[in-house]
């Protein structure tokens, strides 16, 4: 078994074992872990283990492994710390936290996009947990009216059922539900109309992920729908179905589209990289004009020969990697030339 393989498994393996640890401390040794939801529970473990295994292989790809390991030198580099922290926070803001990025591609597109990810974000921060038994709800002694959190067995807040707040906390999961399906709805009406998507799309990339979050909200809601209004009609039914769509996008999250969840967070690194890059260039070795990244030229020297790439120039005169894009035109034209008019043609 190749070293890689086995140093992902064994991360994979550490990682579900923290987890499985988390959830017995954060329930009370199981004491305020619900049964009925051990399903999700599993479904989470196996998505850890998935999750974690191919994160730490796709670390392991030369490419990766020293973007990952220069990110990580770079933001901590004493000259550069508080700058970079800078750099990051409103990296996070922009780019995570209002989709910036996609927003300039197209406004109908950004909005979709948003809708879907804070939906989800807060789906998740009120279901694993609830799931996990990391956070639960209880009566203060004598007060009918009130609710009091408790999370990780230490109560928190208290607040009265009847107000905004007390509607906003248990109706999150709604809020999240119709924050989803008008994003998945958005999302489906740009990839019927525009005609580029529509060629570009597959059903297992573009397609089923937005159908498992459809899948998800709906029957979320329908939930919620059947337990107000219709006396708890079709309950069992639609818990059942929930917990499928739930189940398998878990299982499906390190397989499909959903994993560039994870992996996107990395380009924050590469962010930091182009940065500091730019502030020492590297020059042409023919025409001694400033074309690149010194540092990433340097690297991508590295990671080529990792690779077993060898652009080292025939004649001596330095690596191909250090001629700039314009001079990399003239020598294929003068090579065209000398193989054409034979080796009299002079050098440009």
């Amino acid at each position: 078994m190749e070293t890689e393989v086995k140093k992902s498994l064994f991360l994979a393996t550490l990682f579900t074992i923290f987890l499985s640890i988390m959830i017995w401390v954060g329930s009370r040794n199981l004491a305020h872990f619900d049964a009925a939801l051990v399903g999700y529970t599993f479904a989470s473990l196996f998505a850890v283990f998935a999750i974690v295994y191919r994160y730490v292989m796709w670390l392991h790809r030369p490419p990766t492994a020293l973007y990952w390991r220069r990110g990580w030198e770079l933001m901590f580099k004493r000259e550069h710390f508080f700058s970079n922290l800078k750099f990051l926070v409103g990296r996070i803001v922009t780019i995570i936290g209002g989709n910036s990025f996609i927003w300039k591609r197209d406004k109908e597109r950004g909005l979709a996009h948003w809708l879907i990810m804070w939906g989800c974000i807060l789906a998740a921060a009120i279901t694993f947990p609830l799931v996990f038994g990391w956070l639960y709800f209880l009566v203060p002694d004598g007060d009918l009216t009130s609710y009091k959190i408790v999370i990780f067995g230490f109560p928190t807040l208290a607040f009265k059922i009847e107000t905004t707040l007390g509607h906003l906390i248990f109706h999150g999961l709604v809020v999240a539900s119709v924050l989803v399906i008008s994003g998945v709805m958005l999302a489906f009406r740009r990839r019927m109309r525009d005609r580029d998507a529509a060629v570009l799309q597959t059903f297992s990339e573009d397609i089923m992920p937005l159908l498992l979050l459809f899948a998800i909200s709906i029957t979320g809601l329908f939930l919620t729908v059947s337990y107000t209004w219709l006396k708890g009609y079709g309950y069992a039914f639609l818990s059942i179905f929930h917990a499928i769509t739930v189940i398998f996008t878990l299982i499906s999250l390190p397989f499909g589209k959903f994993f560039h969840i994870f992996m996107r967070p990395a380009q924050f690194g590469v962010a930091i990289y182009k940065k500091i890059g730019k502030e020492k260039m590297a020059r042409c070795i023919r025409c001694n004009t400033e074309y690149g990244s010194e540092m990433h030229i340097n690297d991508l020297m590295q990671v080529q020969k990792k690779l077993g790439y060898n652009y080292e120039m025939t004649d001596g005169t330095g690596h191909y990697q250090k001629v700039c894009p314009r001079c990399r035109r003239l020598l294929l034209g003068l090579s065209q030339g000398k193989m054409w008019h034979g080796p009299s043609i002079e050098k440009g």
